[in-house]
């Protein structure tokens, strides 16, 4: 048996879109089961993201604590965002993530890890990029707005963020799947054969 995640879709008899929103919406499939029967699914449609995990030369983590209202929480995160425009190269939208929440640009860019962040219920895909090399950018800051305007930063060493992950303080979910990928990676030898930044990327295509 080969473990792979692998394409495939199944019959949608009908299909509706019952709410749309600004940058999602809801859409609600009638899916025939392998047994013939026919069940409803509602899910929500995401365009995708991009994440970036920004380790910097004393091997300390880039977070952004920000006010997620859904959950109720102020959570600390990784520099992140939407892929905005159909088609739109990842790692420039990372790049833009990085520099419009962070003011900070890196020069050694890989894919860190993608992922489905709920399947059973989105269709969001997150590509985790990892960056080094890290220094300030240039010119002035982006002009935040929302909840960007109450945004707090921290430089946290890797295996803090590990520890503070692991006693349960720490929930984002960008956050955790890329730093415990990146120190998996690092502990088997595996940060050079990490994949470039512009690995295809079945799940969003793009223009390189």
């Amino acid at each position: 048996m080969t473990i792979k995640d692998t394409p495939e879709e199944w019959e949608i008899r009908a299909t509706e879109t019952p709410f749309t929103g600004n940058k999602t919406s809801v859409r609600t499939d009638d899916v025939v089961m392998p047994d013939g029967s026919v069940a409803r699914r509602d899910y929500q449609v995401h365009p995708g993201s991009v994440a970036v995990l920004a380790l910097d030369e004393e091997d300390r983590v880039l977070l952004i604590n920000q006010y997620r209202h859904p959950v109720r929480h102020k959570l600390w995160e990784i520099p992140a965002g939407l892929l905005d425009v159909p088609g739109e190269n990842p790692l420039h939208a990372a790049q833009r993530e990085l520099y419009e929440e962070a003011h900070v640009k890196a020069e050694d860019w890989r894919v860190l890890t993608d992922v489905y962040t709920s399947p059973g219920g989105c269709d969001e895909a997150v590509r985790i990029f990892l960056a080094r090399d890290l220094s300030e950018a240039e010119g002035e800051r982006f002009q935040t707005e929302h909840e960007e305007t109450d945004m707090e930063y921290a430089r946290v060493p890797v295996d803090e963020v590990v520890r503070l992950v692991l006693a349960g303080e720490l929930h984002n979910t960008c956050l955790v799947v890329g730093v415990m990928s990146f120190v998996s990676a690092r502990a088997s030898g595996g940060l050079a054969e990490l994949r470039p930044a512009l690995a295809p990327w079945p799940a969003r295509p793009f223009q390189e």
